[in-house]
């Protein structure tokens, strides 16, 4: 594999095991209402994103603003569209996320990132035209076995699952579609329109600033850590790797989480997750068994993202 292929899938791989540690910090604040933490965790993201913007990346935002303006008027309105898309998408996400947590069901809301891959692959595959081989239709086919075990509630729950999942997965592609900006001044464009939504939000529900040393370091490492990182990591992926694979990639989310789960919370499992889970991680390996093979016997991976090493 060329190393800047691997990169790529390296930075795939580590966002989303990132992203599968978030328990841990989260519940230590489970103390504090969900709107809070995630209100605060926006904010100081976005203050976080900018300072580093402002810091390492100031060469390459007079770059991103110097292409912006030698676009013509068409290029320009579509931009600023996905942009605007992109971010009140990861907003969405976000927020549907902690309302189904609140008024719906933790099943539900755990549910949706098991279904969101499944939709970025289809999404992928529709939308872009992301080449899916007969493999990866067969990774994609074990993973959705492993959702039907796993799923046993009512159709009101299905339903919110699918819709926070689609959220996410349509963020993605739509990441994937928008590669003439720095990654990191994106991410810092989609935290303000996010930070720019929630204001209205956070000023009706506003009581008081929490106090306490536990909960700012929390929500500081919350922002950095699982939330500015991971979402920067998966920017970064989607350059060269398409969002189809990178909604496949996540499924290692819920097996990290659900080993986290299991480990260190000692939460208890059955047989069927032990079995649903294993199905997943088979349904990653299975999917990307041509970048797999590729490190296996030591092959250059063609050029092309889209692009599969041939099965023989």
């Amino acid at each position: 594999m060329a190393e800047g292929k691997l990169r790529y899938y390296i930075a795939a791989v580590s966002s989303t095991i990132i992203w599968g540690f978030f328990s841990i910090p989260l519940r230590s604040l489970r103390a504090y209402p969900s709107e809070q933490i995630l209100y605060y965790r926006i904010f100081a993201s976005l203050i976080i994103t900018w300072l580093l913007i402002a810091i390492f990346k100031k060469q390459e935002l007079r770059t991103d603003l110097r292409r912006f303006r030698e676009l013509d008027n068409q290029s320009k309105t579509k931009l600023r569209v996905l942009i605007l898309v992109a971010g009140i998408l990861i907003t969405g996400n976000w927020f549907t996320f902690i309302y189904a947590v609140n008024n719906v069901s933790l099943k539900s809301a755990a549910f949706a990132y098991m279904v969101c891959p499944l939709i970025t692959a289809v999404g992928g595959f529709l939308i872009l035209k992301e080449d899916l081989s007969r493999l990866k239709w067969v990774g994609i086919g074990i993973a959705f076995c492993s959702i039907i075990i796993l799923a046993n509630g009512s159709l009101h729950e299905v339903l919110w699952s699918v819709f926070i999942a689609s959220l996410y997965a349509f963020y993605l592609i739509i990441q994937r579609a928008v590669q003439s900006i720095d990654k990191l001044v994106m991410l810092g464009i989609q935290l303000l329109i996010s930070s720019l939504l929630m204001l209205p939000l956070f000023l009706y529900h506003f009581q008081s600033i929490p106090v306490g040393y536990h909960f700012w370091f929390t929500i500081l490492l919350i922002s950095l850590v699982f939330t500015i990182i991971p979402l920067f990591l998966s920017l970064y992926a989607l350059i060269a790797i398409p969002s189809s694979t990178l909604g496949i990639i996540i499924y290692i989310n819920p097996i990290v989480a659900f080993t986290v789960a299991f480990i260190y919370f000692q939460e208890g499992v059955t047989e069927l997750q032990a079995v649903a889970y294993g199905m997943l991680l088979a349904a990653v390996v299975v999917f990307n068994w041509a970048v797999i093979r590729g490190l296996l016997l030591k092959r250059n991976l063609p050029d092309s993202p889209y692009i599969d090493v041939p099965i023989e």
